[in-house]
């Protein structure tokens, strides 16, 4: 009976890439994962590829792969689904979506969804005065809006009125009563007509990881009793014409459709019964949270949500018009905050695995510590016939055995009664017991919740060259899941079970769950690594959030960025418009208050103190300063390649450049 050889299909199985996908990525004959940036409609790019040209332009790994075009397909299946709904339903009203620039504030980003969302009068929403000194400042288009969310002191109230008063539609969103009165001041001492709209704090919650942010105790919006004393407000001012936007948002990465409808029918009421009372609102703003399917399970799991672009948007716009017409009101015009959806697919970021830690060798019976001995412990010798006496019947009574062996010889060590060479032998033994206790449990039918444990503490753990910190950072912080894929050899099998370890000094700094269709993995299934040979690993979705939230742990700064745009005419099909290089050594460190000169005048100091002292020769001192400056203008990721071609001990980069220019820099005083 032959073996069945793996194929890519397999590869797409296990990893789900067609799943969590969305027809943006799939795998080539020859085993490469390839990005299809209008979908699998239109061409796709070898990531591969991508890779060569980023190390032709010398830049350094990590590097995060930004796929404008995918953005801009984004923006449009937004806008036209939204479109063909409105257009089925016999809505009255029109979409007018922005783009959330809190999920992601890059401009590159931003001016690619403004550029994309033009034909649809797309616009942008500010929740803090940086986001809107940034967001008063692009080309929209005329009839987009912006809205202002968030906590608002004068100056934001003064930003979004003087926006008015330049032609742009901003909207003041009333977060709390005591904004209404500013709003109302500043508005009449710039003699400027605002355009108001108010948060409503619905009692519908959401669902999922951020289904705390609705309901009565939300942090943003406003009750009803308080909705009424804004109209009343306005009413006394005769400013009740500049109520033009309902706002509500209860949540993002909603994972139930069901929160989607209630939620919308419940500010679809709130709307009707204002128009009722006089008010004459023109837009009704859904806020944000439409999910984005991270593990492809198309579940209500807290990664995934269980409907499509499609049904989102008939809920919303069915939801709105079955009230509106029993209240016999106008249909508003639907505003949405999607900023998830829009920009998470659009980027990848791709890592070298330079090493593993593992706790069993490939062949330990060719390592001197496994061969037996006349004068090893007993303890050494009963674990010797654990081994020996492996059977499938008695797979969990032979791991405990060995369990107890080990503890037992870790108590001998302790009290001084087992030397340091069988303590060493008997943890060799214990995982190779454990490696073959795992191997045989595949066989049974019922495995052992134990010894299902095992893969767990058997998986190597690969030494990844990023931070999980600065550009994963909601893994870290919130376990949420994202997916991990090889980005080659996609056509072998994987063999090994992994977690993933970045370069940090922290030990939460790994990558332990996986996605899947049923459950969460806590190992990915990987390739072994072949000696001189790079392997990449791609993190998937990564376009949402990552960018802004990532932190300095132990000072590793943004990673190296290359921005690829589809183009028919060059001869792989795509160019690199824009390569954005990471933050050096010096940039980062300037950031906690470090700056280079005084560096390198603190650096000097010691280097010519033991020039002085007869420590180390000028010429050492010269090729020490040039290092150390060298060194500043660096990436601060690891560059393993480099150590590999500099084997001999001499310090790379040396080329004396700056202080030939200043031979007396090390003179002895």
């Amino acid at each position: 009976m032959t073996m069945k050889t793996w194929d890519i299909s397999e590869s797409l199985k296990l990893y789900h890439i067609q799943n969590w996908g969305d027809g943006y990525f799939n795998v080539n004959d020859a085993g490469n994962l390839v990005v299809y940036p209008e979908r699998s409609s239109g061409p796709g790019i070898d990531l591969t590829q991508v890779l060569d040209e980023v190390k032709n332009r010398k830049l350094k790994f990590p590097v995060l792969i930004r796929f404008q075009d995918i953005i801009r397909d984004r923006v449009i299946r937004l806008n036209e689904t939204f479109r063909k709904s409105i257009e089925e339903a016999e809505y009255q009203g029109q979409y007018r979506g922005v783009y959330p620039i809190k999920v992601n504030q890059m401009r590159e980003v931003v001016e690619e969804i403004v550029d994309a969302g033009k034909p649809y009068d797309y616009g942008l929403e500010a929740g803090s005065k940086t986001e809107l000194a940034a967001v008063v400042a692009m080309d929209l288009s005329p009839e987009a809006l912006v809205i202002c969310n968030g906590y608002k002191d004068s100056d934001i109230i003064k930003t979004a009125l003087l926006g008015k008063k330049l032609g742009k539609k901003v909207f003041v969103v009333v977060e709390k009563l005591s904004e209404l009165d500013h709003v109302i001041r500043l508005s009449k001492e710039l003699n400027i007509r605002p355009l108001i709209g108010v948060r409503s704090k619905l009692s519908t919650r959401g669902s999922g990881k951020w289904e705390s942010s609705g309901g009565d105790f939300a942090k943003f919006g406003l009750s009803t009793p308080e909705i009424l004393k804004v109209v009343y407000r306005l009413k006394e001012e005769k400013m009740e014409d500049c109520f033009k936007l309902l706002h509500f948002h209860v949540g993002s990465q909603i994972t139930n459709i069901r929160t989607i409808s209630n939620a919308t029918k419940e500010a679809a009421r709130i709307y009707s019964k204002l128009q009722k009372m006089g008010l004459d609102l023109d837009y009704l703003d859904v806020g944000g949270g439409l999910g984005v399917d991270y593990d492809g399970s198309s579940t209500d799991y807290d990664s995934s949500m269980n409907y499509s672009l499609e049904e989102y948007v008939a809920d919303v716009v069915y939801s709105i018009k079955e009230v509106c017409d029993a209240e016999e009101v106008k249909h508003p015009h639907i505003v949405s905050e999607s900023g998830r959806a829009i920009v998470a697919h659009h980027s990848v970021l791709v890592v070298d695995v330079f090493g593993k830690i593992q706790m069993t060798e490939p062949d330990f019976k060719e390592d001197f510590l496994f061969k037996e001995s006349d004068d090893e412990h007993e303890q050494v010798k009963k674990m010797r016939e654990v081994l020996e006496s492996l059977t499938t019947k008695k797979l969990l009574e032979n791991y405990h055995d060995a369990l107890h062996l080990k503890e037992d010889g870790l108590n001998l060590f302790k009290v001084g009664l087992l030397s340091l060479e069988d303590r060493a032998k008997i943890e060799q033994l214990f995982w190779t017991i454990c490696k073959e206790v795992s191997k045989k449990a595949k066989s049974l039918r019922y495995i052992p919740d134990e010894l299902n444990d095992l893969k767990k503490d058997l998986a190597h753990q690969y030494l990844c060259n990023f931070s999980l910190f600065q550009s994963m950072p909601d893994h870290w912080a919130i376990q949420h899941l994202f997916p991990v894929i090889p980005i080659h050899r996609l056509n072998e099998e994987p063999t090994v079970d992994s977690i993933l370890v970045d370069i940090t000094c922290d030990s939460d700094g790994k990558i332990n769950k996986f996605i899947d269709l049923r459950e969460v993995n806590e190992t990915l299934k990987v390739h072994p690594l072949e000696s001189g040979k790079p392997y990449y690993l791609g993190f998937f979705l990564m376009g949402a959030y990552q960018d802004i939230m990532g932190d300095l742990h132990n000072l590793f700064g943004r990673v190296n960025e290359v921005h690829v745009f589809l183009d028919e005419n060059e001869n792989d099909g795509y160019y690199i418009e824009e390569a954005i290089r990471g933050n050096s050594l010096s940039e980062v460190l300037e950031w906690i208050q470090y700056s280079s000169p005084w560096l390198k005048k603190e650096f000097k100091k010691v280097v010519d103190e033991k020039v002085r002292d007869k420590v180390i020769h000028r010429k050492q001192g010269y090729e020490y300063l040039d290092f150390y400056q060298n060194l500043l203008s660096d990436y601060t990721y690891v560059n393993y390649v480099d150590e590999r071609q500099n084997v001999d001990g001499m310090l790379p980069g040396l080329t004396h450049s700056d202080l030939d220019s200043n031979p007396g820099s090390t003179q002895e005083k």
